[in-house]
């Protein structure tokens, strides 16, 4: 069976690419250093093209008018350049009213695409460029400290954490959300209101990382510019005491939120990284393929879900539950001591 592993890893060194949506320049060398907000990588996402007419502007003919064009296809073109006409003074002529690139001339018309502002990469993380990916982006090697989680509305962004929540299961009002975090990744435990999330998008907040959030709030949440990353899922789900524990302890430290969504046929899914010393990093473990005895697990459905505890059995064969259902199951051992039946298709080991 495929056995869901989740990273919570107090030091590790990572890779992850970084890449633009389509082909542009990539702006760095490989095996230079970079942080957060440095620009990697640039492209136009979204082109402007203008149409004009040539013919209608030199007030002749489109074969005329082709015999007189200044330009061809392909040609970089200033704003005031000369696109067509007869040169010198006094004569009718066609100017760009914009700077860019001439995509077509022909027929008694240029069609130019216009200089826009280019979609900037930034590294996201603080690190090196191990790899460059060809007119798409970089590989980039850092260390931190790593949580992965199980939903992201697709933002990215880095900032010093400011721990709002002083309990697993507590929940960040918006009365929280005050000016001292402008600027601050914020870690608030669970969210049950619109106006905590609206508050935040105000305040300008770097991002929000939640233990769960109640399912309602995922189209607003979506919507926002801030990144926001649910470690645990929807619904009213206090947080692991491993990924607490990280976080309560990296208190002012740098965090990298990529909120990206989960998307398990690439391997790509949300997660935090916070700076650590490179000294305390280590390789990312290897992932096992199989449930073993005295890992560390956690339920994933209720209604034990976010329950974390050590594997002290894997049963053999099929056991029944109270529902009458026979499934391959297993013992976890609570922090607390008690131990719960659990379907092994309802866990997933924490490395």
């Amino acid at each position: 069976m495929h056995v869901p592993i989740t990273h919570i890893l107090a030091g590790t060194t990572i890779r992850r690419a970084r890449t633009l949506p389509v082909n542009g320049r990539v702006l760095v060398r490989r095996g230079q250093s970079v942080n957060p907000s440095d620009v990697v990588a640039e492209a136009i996402i979204s082109p402007v093209h203008m149409l004009l007419d040539i013919a209608r502007g030199l007030d002749t003919s489109e074969i005329q008018a082709d015999q007189l064009l200044q330009c061809k296809a392909g040609d970089e073109v200033g704003e005031g350049d000369i696109l067509a006409g007869r040169l010198g003074m006094g004569r009718r002529v066609v100017r760009a009213p914009h700077a860019g690139r001439v995509m077509m001339a022909g027929s008694g018309q240029v069609l130019l695409q216009l200089d826009t502002q280019p979609f900037e990469l930034k590294a996201g993380y603080t690190g090196l460029v191990a790899d460059l990916i060809d007119e798409r982006g970089v590989m980039i090697e850092t260390t931190g400290a790593l949580i992965q989680g199980v939903w992201g509305n697709g933002k990215s962004n880095y900032g010093l954490l400011s721990m709002q929540a002083p309990t697993p299961d507590a929940i960040l009002t918006p009365g929280q959300i005050d000016v001292s975090l402008r600027g601050m990744v914020i870690f608030g435990g669970i969210c049950e209101n619109e106006n905590t999330l609206l508050a935040a998008e105000e305040l300008t907040v770097r991002g929000m990382i939640l233990s769960s959030m109640e399912a309602g709030l995922a189209p607003l949440a979506l919507s926002l510019n801030y990144p926001i990353i649910l470690l645990e899922g929807f619904g009213h789900i206090p947080l692991n005491p491993q990924a607490f524990r990280l976080l309560f302890t990296s208190e002012r430290r740098e965090a990298a939120v990529n909120a990206e969504q989960w998307n398990r046929l690439t391997g790509v899914r949300p997660e935090v990284l916070l700076a650590i010393p490179a000294l305390t990093a280590t390789e990312l473990p290897a992932e096992d393929a199989a449930f073993n005895v005295g890992q560390t697990v956690r339920v994933v459905s209720r209604p034990h879900q976010g329950k974390v505890g050590i594997l002290a059995m894997v049963h053999p064969a099929p056991v029944s539950l109270p529902s009458g259902l026979r499934v391959l199951a297993g013992d976890v051992r609570l922090e607390n001591g008690d131990i719960l039946l659990v379907p092994l298709a309802n866990l997933e080991i924490l490395i």
